[in-house]
């Protein structure tokens, strides 16, 4: 798919500006190959001699498919270290937990070992000092003709960020934006590709130009926030969070993925900042990639329907439904809570590894119950509940596509799995999945009360023992996914992107 959006409303500068951020954006493209891949990517792409596996290699970010469980698909490779390249690849968990070392669980710097074998920390800023310098130069050049002053002042902290390794002031600054029509969204993010500890972030990028139309429609709903914590299914004393409600809600086209976000799955929503104390004091800025949503719905969606989900439920599956579904998974990332009601400190903190995957499950349940009341409330007038239930359900075999290894497939899973045991869908004679709508009702309500008790109580070994029995795929579901491997349906889509794509 092209992604590609209408500048023509745009000025020079505002066109020049992208241009910049793009040239910035492919700077966390190579930072990210470092971070994921040890060996140099030109080097690795260069010996691969069969075209279409070079171009495999490369959407991968290695050696490893990222979409079916990191498996290793070109010989002389082994298996990816969980701990990607963060970490030595000869520590364990205990030897790290043990240390004294001062930054162990830093977002933003890498721990190496010494010539006596004892481990260090080492900062982003000075292990990759020389691409973070010409980012940051980049930033304060898009900043120089930027029209919009909150935006040029972000970037200008974002410039500074990249060089001192410190993102909160920057993140504080990007959440005061409201009218920039560009945005960009850079840096070492999300802490995915860490799958040993789930501590430290990967660089990425993306850059968005903002749909005013669909961005007026959605402001409205984050107002709803505090209210709808107040009814979540789950005790009290696990909702006692206050949610920020100046959370911002906009849709954008996006027009340049690089790094963390364009490696494997595409990423069509995002939810930032992921720092706690930002969130708590300003909540967070919600962005809906319309253009790549829509490119999922089309060519991902809608096929594996027909595939899969009984004729007569097949009219329910809508691009309406879809947007809304995500739009509301992003949202419902502020309901709930983030520190445990047991002193275990944060959710993050005292689930490890386990937070990313319970964290979101609970957005997808979360945002579905927030559908559920907005429309008992009128306030959503877009079709009827059938079709935000089935087009959900569809939507789990697109998402557990991505496989079981990922934080997001672990989630989907979790609730397929418990879908299935609640009775929420039965399965007919020819396969074909149909929709109980009031066990779909039923399950929803427990596993929302599951999840929240779970992260509200820290429970470290409940999790586990959820993710050990229910985060995979079992036979039944792995035919079913077969099946949409034979119809060529494919599991995500790939960007062409650029400059020259937007005519710039």
């Amino acid at each position: 798919m092209t992604l590609n959006t209408d500048l023509s409303h745009l000025s020079d500068n505002q066109k020049q500006m992208i241009a910049k951020l793009i040239d910035a954006s492919k700077l966390m493209d190579d930072l990210f190959w470092k971070q994921s891949f040890g060996m140099d990517k030109d080097t690795f792409l260069s010996r691969i001699n069969d075209e279409k596996v070079r171009r495999f290699a490369d959407i991968n970010y290695g050696p490893w498919d990222r979409l079916d469980g990191d498996k290793v698909f070109l010989s002389g490779f082994e298996e990816k270290a969980p701990g990607a390249e963060f970490y030595p690849h000869d520590m364990s968990k205990e030897e790290l937990n043990a240390s004294d070392i001062k930054d162990k669980n830093g977002l933003y710097s890498i721990i190496k070992r010494d010539e006596q074998g004892k481990l260090y920390s080492i900062p982003y800023s000075e292990i990759y000092g020389k691409e973070l310098k010409h980012a940051a130069k980049l930033l304060l050049e898009a900043s120089a003709l930027a029209e919009d002053k909150e935006f040029a002042n972000y970037l200008k902290l974002r410039a500074d960020a990249l060089l001192n390794n410190s993102y909160q002031t920057s993140d504080f600054a990007w959440m005061d934006m409201k009218n920039n029509p560009i945005d960009v969204v850079i840096g070492p993010i999300e802490t995915y590709e860490d799958q040993l500890f789930g501590y430290r972030a990967g660089f990425e990028s993306y850059v968005l130009v903002k749909d005013l139309a669909w961005s007026e429609r959605l402001a409205k709903f984050a107002a709803f926030l505090p209210e709808l914590q107040t009814g979540l299914p789950v005790d009290d004393k696990y909702k006692q969070e206050v949610p920020g409600s100046d959370a911002d809600l906009n849709a954008y086209d996006v027009i340049y993925y690089a790094g963390h976000s364009n490696a494997g799955s595409k990423t069509i929503a995002i939810n930032l900042p992921n720092d706690e104390q930002v969130q708590l004091e300003k909540g967070t800025r919600r962005l809906q990639l319309k253009n790549a949503m829509r490119a999922k719905f089309d060519k991902i969606m809608l096929p594996i329907a027909d595939q899969l989900i009984v004729p007569e439920q097949r009219k329910h599956i809508t691009f309406d439904a879809f947007f809304a579904n995500t739009m509301f998974h992003e949202v419902a990332h502020g309901l709930g809570i983030k520190n445990t009601i047991t002193g275990k400190g944060t959710v993050r903190q005292s689930l490890q590894e386990h937070a990313s995957a319970i964290e979101e499950g609970k957005a997808d349940i979360l945002g579905l119950y927030m559908v559920e009341q907005l429309l008992n409330k009128g306030e959503i007038t877009e079709g009827t509940i059938e079709d935000y239930y089935i087009t959900f359900m569809a939507g789990i075999f697109r998402s557990v596509r991505f496989g079981a290894s990922s934080a997001h497939g672990k989630a989907n899973m979790i609730r397929f799995n418990f879908f299935k045991e609640q009775g929420a869908f039965s399965k007919n004679e020819q396969g074909l999945y149909k929709v109980n709508m009031d066990k779909m009702a039923t399950a929803m309500k427990n596993l929302s009360n599951l999840i929240l008790t779970l992260q509200g109580d820290g429970d470290y070994q409940k999790v586990d023992q959820l993710i050990a029995t229910h985060g995979d795929i079992k036979a039944e579901l792995k035919a079913d996914l077969e099946k949409l491997a034979q119809a060529n349906i494919p599991v995500d889509v790939t960007f062409k992107q650029g400059k020259s794509v937007l005519g710039l």
